[in-house]
């Protein structure tokens, strides 16, 4: 631990996780931000899995909050920010990452107009009511912050998941448009787009939802990575989570960051 995040305060949304052994984005992104000093306020829709991850933070010495909140609901997104302002008095840092898939998505000619509006209402318009919310705070407070947006490669890729890349292409302008009308006050917005990622919700949900062996999921997944054949972890995007919350990216914003193993360079 070298304190980057020392002295500031952390709101992670999605950040329980799904079943499984290893270890989600958000829940890694939490740990890792309270690893480096920050008191962290665990968002996630599941107020238990958020109790999980907030029970580990301080099993470590750390410090950390859960509450529940559905980015669904605007009434929700307010009431997150509501709740930090109420325990931090500010927001340093802002980790949006929630996102779902699957549920009738599919290439245009075959996805479900209720997976369509599902995906979207949680994975685009949820993340956009967070920032709505969040960010007349972070510009009050002054001394600016840092938000980061998990994305995907399959908002440049892709020709399965129509809705599902779709919505992450639109986080992908909604970062950059925040980071453009809100450099002047500070604050910077950046968005990690994860490659293929073994966790839980990517891994054991993949294969509940084709009905194959967690094993062969898992080796397809890591058979199609050019780095090392090997899929990334939760502790990947948390790092560079972590990265793009500190200091150190004081002057980076708006930038789409790929963290794929180089599967981004067969795009094309």
């Amino acid at each position: 631990m070298s304190g980057r995040m020392a002295g500031k305060c952390a709101v992670v949304v999605g950040a329980g996780q799904s079943p499984g052994p290893n270890v989600g984005n958000g829940r890694a992104t939490a740990l890792r931000l309270a690893q480096e000093g920050a008191r962290v306020l665990c968002v996630d829709r599941d107020e238990a899995s958020a109790a999980e991850t907030a029970a580990l933070i301080t099993a470590e010495g750390g410090q950390a909050w859960a509450f529940r909140a559905d980015v669904a609901s605007r009434d929700d997104c307010a009431a997150l920010v509501a709740a930090a302002r109420e325990r931090f008095g500010r927001i340093d840092a802002l980790v949006n990452n929630v996102g779902i898939g699957g549920g009738g998505d599919g290439p245009a000619h075959k996805a479900e107009e209720a997976a369509w509006d599902r995906l979207m209402a949680v994975n685009l318009k949820g993340m956009w009511l967070t920032l709505r919310h969040a960010l007349p705070l972070m510009r009050e407070q002054g001394g600016g912050g840092a938000i980061v947006n998990i994305s995907s490669l399959a908002s440049v890729a892709g020709a399965t998941m129509i809705a599902y890349e779709v919505s992450k292409a639109g986080v992908n302008r909604l970062t950059t448009s925040v980071a453009s009308a809100n450099a002047r006050h500070g604050i910077r917005c950046n968005a990690i787009l994860p490659g293929f990622m073994d966790t839980p919700m990517a891994v054991e949900g993949g294969a509940r939802a084709t009905g194959r062996p967690v094993a062969q999921v898992r080796a397809e997944r890591d058979a199609r990575v050019p780095l090392r054949a090997r899929m990334g972890s939760g502790w990947d995007t948390a790092n560079a989570a972590l990265f793009l919350c500190s200091d150190e990216a004081g002057f980076i914003t708006g930038a789409l960051l790929p963290v794929d193993g180089g599967m981004g360079t067969r795009v094309g």
